[in-house]
């Protein structure tokens, strides 16, 4: 499971790394305001997305169940009863997509770049509508436990992005420039993807032929849920830019934007860990083995809340400076605050969305967090729009962090009565040594930051790394000290030795 999980921290990873680099690129490319209409662009279209259903998670989840089985048969009746859904929902996406373009028009977008948004606008649904038939492969490579070779063509795709898209923007500074970017990306992703599948499971066939009402109908079953929760999900995370550009104009939606694109990038590092727990919880109820599945939960509980402990404890401390340097002085001050509030209350939801969710999800229990993710949607949207007026962006990120946090305390008391764990066991194991073992890391940073100052990206470079490092020490040798759970002493052995033999 480490290794999968890793492969997807890799994507991440690199994810991040190419982030770091366009983000301040596209926007002094673009300009503020040009920033600021794509991520409109990309949260209106981004709703289209929600017609998928929730049908990619339950094509993991009936996949994985037929996997285990060895049912080749069954396993092509779903995926073609899901290839024959996703054609439905992408021209569906292309109707509602055009429909939507009102909305799109009723924001007050710079007349020097009205035009090319509008072309970029529908070259986003397209984009948005192909990309239905694009969540095959990766669904069928999730349910046969392919996260390495899945992730692989993932990095190609993302180093594929960050050329076209520098060289490209070079040629034409134009938000419909990054809009077929994107599309090329797709092409790409679908092609190789489907390549793999062809050399790994030859037997998988994408057969119209194999669509199959019985199978359509299971699958809803269980997707009515998921589209649900994937709308809570798109109001909490999606709609904030939305919100800032009618109330706060297009000009502030590049602060928040970039604020957050910290946070969902650390989610989807967390999230990595979902891709695996989701389709092994699927695995081991299907075996009977819920002692496994509990010591599953607790493990990579304690390991999503000490990453985002990591990360956090930086972001929080250092993230406005960091923030300064990196795009430009301007969004320190606004972009860091948002940066702050998001990431406190993230280091109770994160570790949340990381395992115990997608846990839920893969032992078909999806009713209780998909109505606790509709409802912190549907606050988030509520108070975001009440306090964006008298606090501004700090009162919409205020808006998404509360009902984040209550989102989190609902999803984690479900899953622990679930699989027969006390909400006090939970928390002696995963959150009192992780905490102490932060103490050291604060300190480190607060010195960093009101010692010797530092401001200068070099200096934050450097602050970062001996977190790290401090970070590695204090866990090894005090959080997970005699774990119950993890022998990292016999990890640290088996890795010595196989350098070794090498």
């Amino acid at each position: 499971m480490l290794r999968n999980v890793g492969s997807t921290w890799m994507v991440t990873l690199v994810t991040t790394a190419a982030t770091f680099v366009l983000t301040p690129y596209v926007i002094h490319t673009l300009g503020r305001e040009g920033y600021g209409t794509w991520t409109l662009i990309t949260a209106l279209t981004g709703y289209v997305s929600l017609l998928a259903l929730g049908v990619p998670m339950a094509c993991v989840r009936y996949l994985a169940g037929h996997v285990v089985k060895g049912d080749t048969a069954r396993v092509n009746r779903v995926v073609g009863s899901c290839a024959g859904l996703y054609l439905v929902f992408g021209a569906a996406a292309l109707v509602i997509g055009g429909l939507l373009a009102v909305l799109f028009k009723a924001y007050d977008i710079p007349p020097a770049l009205y035009q090319q948004a509008v072309l970029a606008y529908f070259l986003m649904v397209v984009y948005v509508s192909a990309g239905f038939i694009g969540l095959l492969p990766e669904g069928i490579l999730f349910a046969h436990l392919d996260f390495v070779p899945r992730n692989m063509v993932r990095v190609a795709g993302v180093l594929l992005r960050l050329s076209l898209t520098v060289a490209l923007l070079k040629l034409s500074a134009s938000l419909y420039v990054l809009a077929l970017i994107q599309m090329a990306c797709l092409a790409f992703d679908f092609g190789v993807a489907w390549i793999v599948i062809r050399r790994r499971h030859p037997a998988i066939r994408i057969s119209l032929g194999n669509f199959d009402w019985g199978t359509v109908r299971t699958i809803f079953s269980f997707s009515l849920y998921v589209l649900l929760m994937h709308a809570g999900i798109r109001l909490s995370f999606e709609t904030d830019a939305l919100i800032i550009g009618a109330f706060l104009g297009v000009g502030a939606v590049a602060f928040y934007a970039v604020a957050n694109s910290l946070i969902v990038y650390l989610m989807e590092f967390i999230v990595a860990i979902a891709a695996v727990v989701s389709p092994m919880a699927t695995r081991l109820m299907a075996e009977g083995k819920r002692d496994e599945l509990r010591e599953i939960f607790l493990r990579w509980s304690k390991v999503a809340f000490s990453l985002s402990l990591l990360a956090g404890v930086f972001l929080i401390v250092l993230g406005p400076r960091f923030m300064g340097r990196w795009i430009d002085p301007s969004f320190e001050e606004p972009a860091g605050q948002v940066l702050q509030i998001l990431m406190v209350s993230s280091l109770l939801f994160l570790p949340v969305r990381g395992v115990p969710l997608p846990i839920l999800m893969g032992i078909g229990k999806p009713k209780a967090p998909t109505i606790a993710s509709l409802i912190a949607g549907i606050l988030n949207v509520g108070l975001s729009i009440i306090l964006a007026g008298p606090l501004g962006l700090a009162g919409v990120a205020l808006g998404t962090a509360i009902p984040n946090v209550l989102f989190a305390a609902v999803v984690l008391v479900v899953v622990c009565r679930e699989l027969g764990v006390t909400i006090s066991e939970y928390t002696r194991y995963v959150v009192p040594r992780a905490v102490i073992g932060s103490v050291p890391v604060l300190a480190l940073l607060l010195w960093f930051k009101l010692g010797l100052h530092v401001s200068e990206m070099v200096g934050l470079i450097a602050a970062g790394s001996a977190m790290v490092v401090l970070f590695g020490i204090t866990w090894l040798f005090y959080v997970y000290r005699d774990d119950p759970y993890v022998n990292v002493r016999s990890h640290l052995v088996r890795f010595g030795a196989g350098r070794f033999s090498r």
